[in-house]
């Protein structure tokens, strides 16, 4: 990467531009079908591009989204920006940007590169390219519950693709991801030049091989509630064929900090905005942090002892809340990572797994590696994980072995896995929604609460509506539910 400033430099470029403006190559096509119009290309030249573009808005502007709902920060009381997000009042005109972009950009472009590579028989960019084509769909289906998948990304030969269930998607991903494992991908490694575009593991293809395996995991466990005897099946077969999962980050971590090529969080928070103060601590995340002696807390805010809001508390004056002025800010810089999976949460998904399906067996293990893991990625070593955190309670009921492992992803996924965190608490439930908000004695740390507010009589969000980008040019755009309404894996 190093080495390839100036095409990184081009490509961040074009992703920060749709972040910033929104996506302009969505005025001339049918948003969702995607209209790749670039025929006499390469995938050296797609596929960077396309990671890109999901770096680009999974850890921009779904960052916020998934952090403001995953009560990591809540809405200044003293701005206006991401007041429908804090409030549950999203509408088909809001996000419309990541909506179009992920689809015409970043999907287009991996389906392009997966089409091409397969042309030659390239078996190195086709999984690499359907891996990442299999997360930034998951992405979006976990967000919509339905997407264009089976008719989607043919270009001008369907700018009206049907809408699949999002079971459906999964099944199909599932499958594009075992045919390209199925491959021989591994027999002739990637150049110099070839490896410069690949941002997120420099061509290694035993590493892109984890990354299969671990998404295939975290879809299977998404699987649960709705199809437990799949996602028992999918798993025991990961199991069985000896998959090995990822032991290290998968995402992009080597942002530059300048202007245009920096963290897209950031880019969109502070640098676009030219604040920095859009952002403060919640009191739900900083109470069970402050509560449980947790280090990060520094990491997260900059401080130990950080002034949080009540979440969704935005309209409070300051005689109500004189605090709220000097409410501790999320802390960012221009140079965070994106993760797309992390280790901790590679681990913790074993954990999950061996518990549901192999008796616990090596649980513990892997849940420990987790915390480990967690810590190392902020930069803090073992010496300093209360010890709370390593005693897995092993004698425990499964429930309570679960809060525990999605209690600690949580802990560890604010920032650019924010996202992550919804998703999980949605699927699990954990962390458990307080019957009580954050300013009452019984509150327990670290609990959801309903935003101040809120404007969905007390339930929170599970889904994004579709966007009117999409509902304005494809008659075949679902009739729209509320944001409340579960997706089809949700508990």
């Amino acid at each position: 990467m190093k080495n390839n400033h100036t095409k990184y430099k081009v490509l961040m470029l074009s992703a920060m531009v749709f972040l910033t403006f929104g996506c302009k190559k969505t005025l001339d096509i049918n948003v969702s079908p995607n209209n790749p119009l670039i025929e006499s290309t390469t995938p050296e030249v797609l596929f960077p591009s396309a990671v890109a573009s999901t770096a680009g808005r999974v850890g921009g502007e779904l960052t916020i989204l998934g952090g403001i709902w995953s009560q990591y920060y809540t809405q200044a009381n003293a701005s206006n920006q991401y007041k429908t997000i804090d409030s549950y009042a999203l509408t088909r005109n809001d996000l419309n940007g990541s909506y179009n972009e992920l689809f015409s950009g970043a999907l287009a472009d991996y389906q392009l590169a997966i089409n091409l590579a397969v042309a030659k028989s390239d078996w190195r960019y086709n999984l690499m390219a359907t891996v990442m084509k299999a997360y930034t769909y998951q992405v979006l289906v976990d967000l919509y519950d339905k997407v264009p998948y089976t008719e989607a990304l043919k270009g001008l030969d369907n700018l009206q693709p049907k809408f699949d269930d999002g079971y459906t998607v999964y099944v199909g991903l599932l499958a594009e991801i075992n045919a390209a494992l199925a491959k021989d991908y591994s027999s002739v490694p990637l150049n110099g030049d070839q490896k410069q575009t690949d941002f997120i593991f420099g061509g290694d293809m035993d590493l892109w091989t984890k990354f299969a395996n671990t998404l295939k995991l975290k879809m299977y466990l998404r699987m649960v509630n709705a199809k437990p005897a799949e996602a028992q099946a999918g798993i025991t077969k990961l199991y069985t064929d000896g998959a090995n999962f990822l032991t290290t980050n998968a995402g992009i971590a080597t942002f530059e900090g300048t202007p245009d090529n920096s963290n897209p969080f950031y880019e969109y928070n502070v640098r676009r905005l030219n604040t920095t103060t859009n952002l403060r601590a919640s009191a739900t995340f900083t109470s069970w942090l402050v509560e449980n002696n947790d280090p990060r807390v520094n990491y997260y805010f900059g401080t130990a002892n950080p002034v949080p809001m009540n979440q969704g508390d935005y309209t409070a004056t300051a005689v109500e809340q004189p605090t709220y002025a000097g409410a501790t800010v999320f802390a960012q810089t221009a140079k965070d990572p994106v993760w797309f999976i992390s280790a901790a949460e590679s681990y913790w998904m074993q954990a999950e797994a061996l518990e549901r399906y192999f008796g616990g067996a090596g649980a513990a293990t892997m849940y420990q590696n987790g915390v480990r893991a967690a810590f190392s990625q902020v930069g803090l070593g073992a010496d300093v994980i209360p010890s709370d955190y390593l005693n897995y309670p092993t004698g425990a009921t499964f429930e309570q072995k679960l809060k525990t492992i999605i209690v600690q992803k949580w802990a560890s996924f604010a920032g650019s896995h924010s996202l992550e965190a919804f998703f999980e608490q949605q699927r699990t439930g954990y962390p458990n929604k307080s019957s009580v908000y954050s300013t009452d004695p019984n509150y327990i740390p670290g609990e959801w609460v309903f935003s101040k507010n809120g404007v969905t009589a007390g339930l929170l969000p599970k889904r994004l509506v579709f966007p009117a980008s999409s509902r304005d040019r494809n008659s075949n755009t679902p009739t729209e539910v509320p944001i409340t309404t579960k997706v089809w894996w949700g508990k």
